[in-house]
């Protein structure tokens, strides 16, 4: 697709695509800058959809008016247009240009207690609320509101916060109509709905409210109606998506707080008192900055615990309840714990019932024999793999392969996006455009895929991957033994921003996973596809439905697959124990919960398959189940 910047032509082409959202794709044009091309109705992500069309053709016609009218007075941090993208005669806008932030991520992933273990600290993050809150109020000084404001369209670096999106912001004449239903004030929305939608402006109180969303997930990994609401009286039930229209959040006494979630007494009484105004009693306005700058994570040198108040509460109030013991035995279950760590667990591998694994300690990096890898920091960006004793580091350009008795050995990989895995057989790689890897005489090509665009997995008998870029949508399986792409795959028909992707393997099957937002919603699925191409089940759900993908989804994002594929099932943890999940005739049904598990789990526990049992792994201990 050819497009006008200034008069002059670009060529946009999927391979320089960098980031796909519901409305418009954005493609990397050099020389530090980005493309943001908005989706015409004909948009292969439309096609059979006519409401969505219909929509498409509206806000470009919205945006002939809208992006000329632009105001210049935006912060530094709020990323704004700087040309405007036509067709040939200059008089249609199809999109337009605004800087690159390199090395960035959405503030989405700080959510998330892996990427936040792997080295980013409760005081960074203090930091990046920060900074953003210094943007909110220097764009509302200029009347400016940000509207469909949510961690999708805010980018973190460092300690800097960016804004994106802002076409969708809300100025002069021009309203936002736009909202993401987590983030959406209720005070806006009809309080008699099952779940918040729209039906008010934005205003600068909602974008404070949904500045306060952001914090509280940020800081307890929990949003502020998060947990499972089992009230007494049947009566007083309600769908989860309609928690926010009446105020039932993880304070009230029958929400069950979710057992991942860090408490919320560590935080000081006065930010506690806040947020139990904002989300039950309505409060509005700024949100005050000296909350942010008179919060302070410290460790405490008796438990190890951080906490943001002047006294430790888990020494004050005791302890939490864990195991404690070598061998605990629970109903039929027994469990025997491994390993535990002050440091995170970091990647886990079981090859012949085996389970492996590698930990980050002290400025360390350590394997489950407590020989050290390597030395440094700990970073986000640094994925890491198992295959025996050998260790696989991917980071910036390169994967490098660690061995207690063998040379270092290095492969380069795509820089912009570093995709590998393995098996316990060979390590897999995409550099250049190819799928490769290695083999006894040299490297193997597998095939050609989309350069950092393609995410991919491999299983023990073969691999699954996929890429989407403007109009492709490829998914594909490959042999791990030998040559060859089958690019026919047809997953079910999905769209808008993909959020986390993984993927777990039988012998026979691959389980994929995908958390995407679809019109302000976020959305899971799960397709089971055969080592032979085809699709044989899937299954999708929104978020805040009664159902095990919707409870599964909730756990977030781990490195690796927190699941446990065995033969044509699937089991995994939740707060209420390990669930069973089987294929049958074409569905994904959940057909058994091993509630005698419960006390051992959480929704962010890993599960491993081993010999008579299940590898149970945290962020800090290794168990093994047995019944």
């Amino acid at each position: 697709m050819e497009v006008y910047i200034n008069g002059k032509p670009i060529r946009v082409k999927p391979q320089n695509a960098i980031g796909k959202g519901g409305e418009a794709d954005v493609f990397d044009i050099g020389k530090g800058k980005v493309l943001k091309l908005f989706k015409s109705p004909h948009h292969a992500d439309y096609q059979g959809l006519p409401q969505e069309q219909q929509a498409a053709e509206q806000r470009l016609k919205i945006h002939q008016h809208k992006l000329r009218a632009f105001p210049s007075n935006l912060p530094q941090r709020a990323i704004a247009p700087t040309d405007l993208a036509t067709d040939k005669s200059g008089n249609k806008i199809v999109g337009y240009t605004m800087p690159l932030i390199q090395g960035a991520e959405v503030l989405l992933k700080y959510r998330e207690r892996s990427f936040r273990q792997a080295g980013v600290s409760h005081q960074t993050v203090v930091q990046i609320f920060q900074d953003l809150h210094h943007t909110v109020d220097k764009l509302h000084f200029a009347g400016i509101v940000i509207g469909d404001f949510n961690d999708l369209n805010v980018l973190v670096k460092g300690t800097e916060a960016y804004l994106i999106d802002t076409d969708s912001f809300q100025f002069a004449n021009f309203p936002c109509q736009l909202f993401t239903t987590r983030f959406v004030d209720p005070l806006l929305c009809n309080s008699q709905g099952s779940q918040p939608i729209l039906h008010l402006q934005h205003n600068h109180n909602s974008d404070w409210y949904a500045f306060a969303i952001m914090l509280l997930q940020n800081l307890l990994f929990v949003d502020p109606y998060g947990g499972v609401y089992k009230p007494q009286q049947k009566s007083q039930k309600i769908p989860h998506a309609a928690r926010p229209l009446h105020r039932i959040t993880i304070f009230h006494p029958e929400v069950r707080y979710p057992k991942p979630a860090i408490p919320y007494k560590v935080l000081p009484d006065e930010l506690l008192q806040y947020f139990h105004q904002v989300f039950e009693q309505d409060l509005r306005g700024e949100f005050p900055p000296q909350l942010l700058d008179n919060l302070h994570w410290t460790e405490c040198i008796n438990c190890g615990k951080e906490h943001a108040r002047p006294t430790c509460p888990y020494c004050h109030q005791g302890a939490p309840t864990a195991i404690k013991s070598i061998t605990v035995v629970r109903d039929k279950v027994t469990a025997t714990r491994l390993f535990n760590t002050e440091g995170v667990i970091l990647c886990t591998a079981v090859e012949q019932g085996k389970l492996y694994w590698l930990y980050y300690h002290r400025g360390q990096f350590h394997r489950e024999d407590s020989s050290v890898v390597l030395q440094g920091e700990s970073n986000p960006d640094l994925q890491w793999r198992i295959q025996g004793k050998t260790t696989f580091l991917g980071y910036q350009g390169q994967v490098i392969g660690f061995h207690p008795y063998k040379p270092l050995s290095r492969r380069a990989v795509d820089r912009i996006k570093v995709v590998f895995d393995t098996n316990q057989s060979n390590c897999y790689w995409i550099n250049h455009g190819y799928l490769n890897h290695d083999g006894n005489l040299g490297d193997v090509c597998i095939g050609k895929v989309l350069p950092a665009q393609t995410q991919f997995w491999v299983g023990t008998n073969f691999g699954f991957g996929f890429y989407r870029a403007g109009n492709l949508n490829i998914a594909f399986v490959f042999d791990v033994r030998k040559p060859g792409i089958n690019d026919r795959v047809k997953l079910p028909h999905w769209q808008g921003q993909l959020i986390h992707a993984h993927c777990s393997f039988s012998p026979d099957y691959a389980w994929l996973f995908l958390t995407n937002q679809e019109q302000g919603k976020i959305c899971y699925r799960c397709v089971v596809v055969k080592s032979d191409g085809s699709v044989i089940a899937s299954s999708q759900v929104n978020e805040g439905e009664e159902h095990w993908l919707a409870v599964l989804g909730k756990g977030g994002a781990a490195n690796q697959s927190p699941y446990c594929v065995v033969n044509n099932f699937l089991l995994a943890a939740t707060d209420e124990g390990i669930i069973r999940i089987e294929i049958q005739q074409g569905k994904l049904l959940q057909t058994k919960v091993f509630a005698d598990t419960e006390p051992f789990v959480d929704g962010s526990s890993r599960l491993l398959a081993a010999p008579q049992g299940l590898y149970l792994v945290s962020s800090q201990e290794v168990y093994f189940l047995k019944k």
